[in-house]
């Protein structure tokens, strides 16, 4: 899929890159020895085409060494494709309550995984049904999206369905509701608008027992550093944490939590990922495997083909932020 560029040399274009300020979560990278598109491209599991599309480049534009080449988040450059026409307009990135990086979290990019257990609430679904047509307790349906079991659903609303249960399908024959990106359940963690750097989220890491590159890669490839961020499967903020996460977090004893806070979403998020680390004897990729898919699930299924993707890129996302 990807080929070696041919040479066409943009020195101006490339050092005005240099000297631009880095837009949104989009991360600068200086040209090494030997390094061209393609290989920078396919180091941040990306496509050479969106990288060129992203710094305004052709395919087979040459890089020049020293010069630096802009690092998008998957949003950025699903976003960038889009622009240049390359594919598809979608509607994940068109709605201005969700920002670009939105898409990151929604899969929308090869180079990140499709959430897993998305569902759009349909006219006449209920909780009760969902659960029964996906295998999955109702009380493990109901917390994981900060509902109550006796909750009414609201057309056009996204829930996640636990990790590994199946989509479930209507059984109503309603159309799905023609929201561009569904609604979040009125539950804790909210969504601000409010970003961080990979710094301020690697110092609330290592103050909560993580590495700071490990946390920085998370909430990278989870948002993009913005907090704004809600996922198809309701997941909200730079760690993209579910409502019944944040709760589960709450009542363990991990102190009051501000639900609106983006410094507190990349609490939680640190303090889960310490839980996992210790868990794991310190296993990296499987506690990274965790917080995407469920520990347990993981242990109990084995890591699904889109939890493998994340894993990698959450690892080579660490490595650049220095781990």
């Amino acid at each position: 899929m990807r080929r070696p560029p041919n040479i066409l040399i943009l020195p101006a274009l490339l050092l005005g890159l240099a000297a631009a300020p880095a837009a949104r979560a989009a991360v600068p990278h200086a040209v090494a020895p030997g390094e061209t598109l393609w290989t920078i491209a396919a180091a941040n599991n990306f496509t050479t085409r969106t990288i060129a599309a992203f710094n305004g480049l052709s395919e087979n534009s040459n890089v020049i060494l020293g010069s630096t080449v802009m690092i998008p988040s998957v949003g950025e450059g699903t976003v960038a494709l889009e622009r240049a026409g390359v594919v598809p307009h979608s509607p994940l990135t068109s709605t201005p309550a969700v920002s670009e990086e939105a898409a990151e979290s929604t899969g929308a990019s090869a180079g990140a995984p499709a959430p897993q257990g998305a569902y759009t609430v349909r006219a006449g679904d209920t909780l009760s049904g969902l659960a029964v047509r996906s295998g999955v307790p109702l009380r493990q349906v109901a917390a994981m999206n900060g509902l109550s079991p006796a909750a009414f659903l609201i057309s056009g609303t996204s829930l996640k369905l636990p990790s590994g249960s199946p989509i479930a399908a209507s059984s109503t024959g309603a159309p799905v509701p023609a929201n561009p990106v569904p609604a979040a359940p009125q539950a804790a963690p909210y969504a601000t608008p409010t970003r961080m750097t990979s710094s301020q989220v690697g110092s609330i890491a290592a103050a909560n027992g993580v590495p700071a590159s490990l946390a920085a890669a998370v909430g990278y490839e989870e948002s993009g550093f913005n907090n704004g961020t809600i996922s198809s499967t309701s997941a909200r903020g730079i760690m993209q944490i579910m409502p019944g996460t944040w709760t589960w977090l709450q009542q363990t004893g991990s102190g009051p939590l501000d639900p609106s806070s983006a410094t507190d979403n990349v609490r939680a998020g640190s303090i889960y990922l310490n839980r996992l680390l210790r868990e794991t004897g310190g296993n990296v990729p499987e506690a990274v495997a965790g917080y995407y898919q469920g520990l347990a699930s993981v242990r109990s299924r084995g890591m699904f083909e889109d939890t493998k993707r994340y894993v990698a890129n959450v690892l080579a996302l660490q490595h650049r932020f220095g781990g």
